[in-house]
Order: structure tokens, then sequence, then C-alpha cells
């Protein structure tokens, strides 16, 4: 009898050892362990059709996490019957996980998840909770307008809540591109005005790869850096002719449904190959610090190094890396994204 009791026992621990408490489909967490963020949870939204939100948010995270402290929770869209990545697909497992962040991260783009998906991200806007946005989240929802979540649509018309999720957190929604990506790069001014700011402490040259969208943020908006589309591919291309420059990084405070306020840093930026850029990066590490309201702790010379093997690709429609389970990417030291995966079916 204690043979087959031992032998269960030992089977029981090996399941336990070995079997993901969420699941194959994640959620993926890095967990950190001293800094500003002991004890704070930062989650990340990755779910974009084309900018690699799935590349360049797991990147942020483990910056966050290793180099900072924070317990970083990265969800994905994922297929529900492979467990996979698939980018854009309206199905984001372990929302739930939101009603303890401390700051959550959007890099979504046209979603219109589940009832039981998108209340966690609705309860958290509601109590105010800190919000950063990168690239498409000005366009996060595409909702039908018989959904009990319609207001949150980028092209919602009512009043109390015109222009969606975009307009009333991040401060807009979407309105056009300005300049061609992949010809295009962007240059980013800091504001003299706001040399100062957190965010832009230590920040130097910061270039994007991706090309410009044209915004018009809400006027309780206060801008940090222009976007300035250039000419070219590198940092030095001379500006692209009749492309003045206009907002692509601000900060405001928001409010919806009547709930307590919070504030939103955004950037019309954050593809995957801008976070090879260091002045990019070292905004993007500063605007959480400030927006969980540890600007105390932004310092000229954080580390703002990537953490592990980091080879983005070159972002395109569609053009995500098949055959990847969120937990592919656990640990320090697993490639993000395994670039000998295929970006075709």
């Amino acid at each position: 009898m204690r043979c087959y009791v031992g032998f269960g026992l030992l089977i029981c621990s090996l399941l336990c050892t070995f079997t993901p408490a969420w699941g194959d489909d994640g959620p993926l967490v890095y967990q950190g362990e001293s800094g500003p963020g002991a004890g704070k949870h930062i989650v990340f939204l990755a779910g974009d059709h084309e900018y690699r939100s799935e590349e360049a948010l797991p990147a942020l995270a483990r910056i966050m996490a290793k180099h900072h402290g924070f317990k970083c929770t990265v969800l994905f869209n994922v297929d529900a019957d492979t467990g996979f990545i698939h980018p854009g697909n309206n199905n984001m497992p372990h929302t739930d996980v939101i009603k303890d962040a401390d700051l959550l991260v959007f890099g979504l783009r046209f979603q219109n998840f589940p009832a039981q998906q998108m209340q966690p991200i609705v309860d958290y806007l509601q109590r105010g909770g800190p919000v950063v946005g990168t690239r498409t989240s000005t366009h996060a929802f595409n909702i039908p307008k018989d959904s009990q979540f319609a207001r949150f649509d980028h092209k919602y018309a009512g009043e109390e809540m015109k222009g969606g999720f975009g307009r009333q957190v991040l401060g807009e929604t979407w309105v056009s591109h300005y300049g061609k990506n992949h010809v295009m790069s962007t240059r980013l001014d800091i504001v003299p005005e706001q040399a100062e700011h957190p965010i832009m402490r230590g920040v130097k040259d910061p270039w994007v790869e991706a090309g410009g969208y044209w915004v018009d943020p809400a006027p309780n908006s206060t801008v940090l850096a222009l976007a300035q589309p250039l000419q070219g591919m590198t940092p030095d291309s001379p500006p692209a002719e009749g492309k003045d420059p206009c907002p692509g990084v601000w900060i405001r405070d928001y409010q919806i449904d009547g709930g307590e306020k919070g504030l939103a840093f955004t950037t019309t930026y954050g593809a995957s190959e801008d976070f090879r850029n260091d002045g990019f990066r070292r905004m993007m590490v500063n605007g959480c610090l400030w927006a969980i309201g540890s600007e105390d702790a932004i310092r000229a010379d954080l580390n703002t190094d990537l953490v592990g093997p980091y080879h983005p690709s070159t972002f395109s429609f569609k053009g995500y890396r098949r055959g990847v389970k969120p937990l592919d990417m656990a640990g320090w030291d697993t490639p993000i994204m395994d670039p000998e995966k295929p970006t075709k079916d």
C-alpha cells in the first residue's frame, strides 16, 4: 500500500511541477525581484494585426520586470483550438488578471472581445487605473453598435464617449497615416518646454522605424514630443517634404462612465522594430514608471537594456511568427517570438 501511495504522490508531484497553472496558452508572467516595481503588477495587452505588439510588449515587460522589479503579465490574442498566438483574432484569455493590475499597457487594434474578456478592461478603466497606449491602440476596439461595449468603438459617435476608448482614454482615435511605412521613418523631437518632464529624463535622440500617424490629441493633453516624418529609414534622413511635425507622444487625465480619474501616457509609435532605439525604449520605460506613480524612481541612467534575445520581425500586416505559444517566451533567455518560425502559413 505504501508503494502505491508513494507512486501516486510522485505522479502528483510531477504533474504539479510540469503542468502550467493556466494551461498551455499562458498567461506569460515575468516576475521581478527588486526595484521600484516590487509589489506592483503591470499587465500588457498584445493584439494588433501589423506592428507586432506580440514582440514589442514582451520585450518591454522583460525590461520592467528584470531591471525594475515589477511583476509583468503579458496577454496575447490566442487561437482557442491550438493555443498558438494569433494576433488580431478577438480572443484574449485571462483578462481576469487585470483585476489586481497597477498599470495596463495597450497594444491593441480593432478588437472585439467576448464580454467576459472585455469586462475586466472596462472595470479597470472605471476605477481610473493608469494606462499606457502604443501605436494602434488609438483604435484598439472595433465593436458592433448593438454591443454593450459599443461606446469603446473607435468610431463611436455618441456625445457621452465620442471617439471611443481612443479619444476618451488615450486622447485620440484613428485619423490617418502620416508617413509611408518602410519608406519614411520618424524622428521624435522633444518639446523644449517638456525637456525636464520625468518621462523625458535621460531620453536622447528618439527615432522610430514606423511611419507617422496624424493626430490632434484632446485639449487636456500635454504633448511631450512631436513626430517629424523623415524621407528615409535612418535617423539622419531629411524631413519629408510637405510634412510638418505633429504630436507623437503625450499625457493626459481621463475619466469614463462617471468613474474615477486616471492617468494616460500615449505614443503613436511602438512597433516591434521601434524598440531597438535606445531613446524610444527609455521613453517607454520612463512612461510606465510615471503612469504607475513611480516618477521619483526615474533616473537618467536607469537600465533600459533589452533582456534576452530580441530579433524583431519587419512589421507587416499578418506578418506574425506562426506556431508560438505564450509560454514559449517564459524566462529571461528564450527568444521573443522565435525568429526561426515562419511569418506565413
